[in-house]
């Protein structure tokens, strides 16, 4: 019989996006099979979050909130780790042990966490961060030296390293050197899919869809491009009416 576990999530900011959307996803399917879920943020707006996490599937506990999220809408990166630091010490000295711990996205929470033996720690990288900010100044290039630093060395100290896809696994070997040098290498854990939506027949007419913010990051072309490219698909037995019918819809916020 599998044995049932106790099982806590750190997750920066509880709010509505795609990583919140696959914590979410798997706190569900993880209490789903029994185990015990707790999710642990710094922010959690009960008017602006996914439904499940106010409708009592599992228990979200916020600590921290006081704490910024930015200084002059500058230094975001410092004012994060600081958040989840005071949320990871929380979980320590408030709380009974945990069986497993997922980390999400921020990886400074895992030598604290890693202080108490009987836990194992879990880290999910969506995608280096280092890579995401810009080091466009000296002055920017000084203050991401020892976050970029930092951000490295404790997620090589994660029990498993989880990426969301073959391509950020890729990213992580050529980005992290120094792990990928020590043998260190993440596990493909691909963000979940409700499949009980396709198992009945629809009639409504292809359609492609992209949601993202609407940030240079997000490489939306590519959204048109693969769009652009849908006729191939043919071939591989999709009816030409059909395509000829697709549409494409990007939506997203603008930040």
């Amino acid at each position: 019989m599998e044995r049932k576990l106790k099982i806590a999530i750190i997750h920066p900011d509880l709010g509505i996006g795609g990583a919140e959307r696959l914590i979410v996803d798997a706190a569900v399917e993880l209490v789903s099979h029994g185990h015990d879920v707790h999710i642990f943020t710094a922010h959690h707006d009960k008017n602006r979050c996914f439904e499940e996490t106010v409708s009592g599937g599992f228990p979200v506990t916020v600590y921290g909130s006081f704490l910024p999220r930015h200084v002059f809408y500058r230094l975001h990166a410092l004012c994060a780790y600081l958040r989840c630091i005071f949320v990871a010490l929380c979980v320590l000295f408030l709380w009974p042990s945990f069986d497993v711990v997922l980390a999400d996205q921020v990886s400074v929470v895992i030598p604290l966490l890693k202080l108490k033996k009987s836990m194992k720690v879990v880290f999910y990288c969506h995608f280096p961060d280092l890579l995401l900010a810009q080091h466009t100044t000296v002055l920017r290039r000084l203050y991401r030296k020892p976050i970029d630093f930092i951000e490295e060395i404790t997620t090589g100290m994660a029990d498993i390293i989880l990426v969301n896809s073959k391509f950020t696994a890729s990213t992580f070997a050529s980005t992290f050197k120094r792990l990928h040098a020590r043998g260190i290498q993440p596990a493909v854990l691909y963000p979940a899919v409700n499949v009980d939506q396709f198992h009945e027949s629809h009639s409504y007419k292809l359609n492609f869809l992209s949601i993202n913010r609407f940030e240079r990051k997000k490489n939306i072309e590519l959204a048109v491009s693969a769009f652009a490219r849908l006729h191939t698909l043919e071939e591989h037995g999709l009816q030409s009416q059909k395509l000829n019918e697709a549409t494409l819809t990007i939506a997203g916020k603008w930040i």
